[in-house]
């Protein structure tokens, strides 16, 4: 966001040498100057000190008339263990665990994540805290796009998109031509599915990066003001979401068409081992690849970057820890479809039993898919959307941020702008 600060790219942290929030030279107490300025006369107080010291560590209590000298102070080295021992007791003042130094001060948590390296445990709770904390604008965002986007495919699917294809595709006794012909009437009602989801997906994850961005701050946000500040990304987000699907067809079919070719020209079972082992090839380059720019969709929300940078930004948040950044997105992955076929499923076979050939039909994949059934699976389908939506885009919004926060201290920035001052705040040293 442009008015929030931290959420822009590197460049303007301080540099010279100096940590984030430190002045510049040290100054002369009381005077504003430089203490290393040239030719400047040394303040002094109001009396002058003497020109001999002792030396350092001896100073001790004046002692008067018939007074012993108190003793000397007790030195505790790395193998000594302090008066009383480590184990005064756990409730004794000044020993035990309670007492004394405790450690750094708890990261500040202004919003629904600590501002502090995150783990696998907090990156999912965040995004659950976000879906709980700010129901109305998340569930509203999901619920309208999810709706608006099943309406659309419902309808295509009952009026325009022809079903019989996938009867002529099990029939053993249809021709090549007629398989041929439904298989490219079936290639085609998928692309224009998947195109649907594809647009339902990119506005929903351009608002919920916004809604979260603002969760981690602590700081509601209304659906319209979600959408006013996402609307100038979103062409953009649709563009980076197309290229990225077509990088994965040509990685597929670049790694399936030696294959193709062999069994085209030669056939027989080497062709076709071949084909399998170019995808197998091709789909784990894929995923390699689809890490390194997973963070490019927040990163160009947020950071208000075009295409080509923002997956630049991503592939540097994501070296050295492509790993991690794999294992939590792939989990956040697998959590939200449970949850979601747990809604779905019950759904879809309600409406295989109230369709025309039931249940039976429905699983033997030569069903009557009518109204009544498109209508009742769309629907769970809309509530499904409802949980996917905000769990995998919250999860990928708060990795970007953590990755920031261990690479690049954005939880200084972001501490500075939710207004935290204090020992708790990130950077903070205690007793300063």
């Amino acid at each position: 966001m442009n008015d929030t600060p931290g959420w822009t790219s590197p460049g303007s942290a301080p540099s010279d040498g100096q940590e984030p929030g430190t002045s510049g030279p040290a100054d002369r107490p009381g005077t504003g100057e430089p203490a290393d300025r040239p030719n400047a006369e040394p303040t002094s107080p109001g009396t002058k000190w003497s020109e001999e010291q002792p030396p350092p560590g001896q100073w001790s209590a004046p002692t008067g008339p018939g007074q012993a000298p108190p003793p000397p102070p007790h030195r505790t080295g790395w193998g000594t263990p302090p008066p009383g021992g480590y184990g005064g007791g756990h409730g004794g003042p000044g020993h035990g665990w309670g007492g004394g130094w405790g450690g750094p001060p708890p990261a500040a948590k202004p919003g629904v994540i600590p501002l502090r390296p995150l783990g696998v445990g907090e990156i999912l709770d965040g995004a659950v805290s976000t879906m709980r904390t700010y129901w109305r604008t998340v569930l509203g965002v999901s619920l309208t796009v999810a709706i608006f986007t099943e309406v659309i495919v419902v309808l295509l699917q009952g009026l325009v998109l022809d079903n019989t294809d996938s009867d002529v595709l099990n029939d053993p006794d249809a021709t090549l031509s007629e398989l041929a012909d439904a298989l490219t009437a079936t290639t085609i009602n998928s692309g224009v599915i998947l195109l649907l989801s594809l647009i339902g997906t990119v506005v929903a994850t351009a608002l919920l990066t916004t809604v979260t961005s603002r969760a981690v701050l602590g700081r509601p946000v209304t659906t319209r003001e979600a959408w006013r500040d996402a609307r100038p990304q979103v062409i953009r987000l649709f563009g980076l979401i197309v290229l990225l699907l077509l990088m994965v067809a040509g990685l597929l079919l670049t790694g399936m068409l030696p294959g193709l070719l062999v069994t085209a020209t030669a056939g027989g079972e080497a062709g076709v081992a071949l084909t399998a082992l170019g995808f197998l090839a091709g789909g784990l380059v894929t995923v390699w690849l689809m890490v390194r720019f997973s963070l490019a969709s927040p990163a160009l929300m947020l950071e208000k970057q075009g295409i080509k940078k923002a997956m630049s930004r991503s592939t540097k948040l994501v070296r050295g820890s492509w790993w991690r950044v794999f294992g939590i997105q792939l989990l956040a992955t697998v959590i939200a479809n449970i949850v979601a076929s747990i809604i779905v499923i019950p759904f879809t076979f309600l409406a295989a039993a109230l369709s025309g050939d039931g249940v039976g039909g429905f699983l033997e994949g030569n069903g009557d898919f009518g109204w009544t059934f498109l209508v009742i699976s769309g629907i769970g389908s809309v509530i499904g959307s409802m949980i996917t939506f905000p769990i995998t885009a919250g999860v990928t919004v708060l990795l970007y941020i953590d990755q920031r926060i261990r690479r690049e201290a954005l939880d200084l920035e972001l501490a500075r702008a939710a207004g935290i001052q204090g020992p708790g705040s990130p950077g903070a040293v205690p007793g300063s």
